[in-house]
């Protein structure tokens, strides 16, 4: 009887264990899941942030979309892909193939879940290949497929540029020459404040200018050209309000 008893309470004790291992282990990753948007607490700003590494290989993150400006032919394939070389963890998010030969189309993936007026966009970057471009960047004020800003930096040109984008029209608003090699990690950064907005790469201000084109608040995301098969990893949005 006292030997049953035994086994009773110690099968009881594994149990409870167990039960409290998965508890743990599943609040764990809820919690590093929210660690990836974050509010301050005077409510002037909010932080959202993706590495990817808990993205699912050949899968997209929770919210995004794949479009496409001036689109003929197949969308592109945006998906996550693992990558030994990626600045944190081994997961980016990379356009991974252009699907259609058309020179003028923009490729982007992109996500409405964050509205973004006033704030700041960073990303890392790698330029993988591409003969029409190369390289790439982020997107923001995003109305639709059709109406954003963009900032980009296309080693083939040796330019990093600042656009419009309006009913799948593109404009320059800022351009400057500079030399970065493809295949190497870069960082991309914007700044928005009302109209007026800055560009940096690599942490240096190169690009500054002023625009009144879109002034409501739209989605983020990711943009590359025509054939540039590029990838991103550590995008960050932070908006201030």
């Amino acid at each position: 009887m006292l030997r049953a008893r035994s086994k009773v309470k110690t099968a009881v004790m594994l149990f409870t264990a167990f039960v409290l291992v998965a508890v743990l282990g599943y609040a764990g990753a809820q919690s590093h899941i929210a660690a990836d948007t974050e509010s301050s607490t005077s409510g002037k700003s909010a932080k959202a942030f993706w590495n990817f590494d808990d993205v699912p290989v050949g899968k997209l993150p929770d919210g995004w979309k794949v479009e496409a400006t001036n689109r003929k032919g197949p969308l592109a394939t945006w998906k996550v892909i693992k990558d030994e070389s990626a600045p944190s963890g081994d997961h980016v998010l990379a356009m991974t193939s252009p699907n259609h030969s058309f020179g003028g189309t923009f490729n982007i993936c992109w996500t409405d879940d964050v509205s973004f007026l006033d704030g700041k966009i960073q990303v890392r970057f790698k330029a993988v290949k591409g003969e029409e471009d190369q390289g790439g960047g982020v997107i923001w004020r995003v109305q639709d497929k059709d109406n954003y800003y963009i900032a980009r930096f296309n080693p083939l040109e040796n330019n990093f540029r600042i656009y419009y984008v309006r009913d799948g029209a593109r404009k320059t608003l800022a351009s400057t020459r500079i030399t970065l090699p493809a295949g190497e990690w870069h960082t991309l950064r914007i700044e928005q404040h009302g109209n007026k907005f800055k560009g940096y790469l690599n942490g240096k201000k190169l690009l500054k200018g002023t625009d009144n084109l879109f002034t409501k608040p739209g989605g983020v995301g990711l943009w590359t050209k025509a054939d540039a098969v590029t990838s991103f990893d550590d995008f960050l949005v932070k908006t201030l309000k």
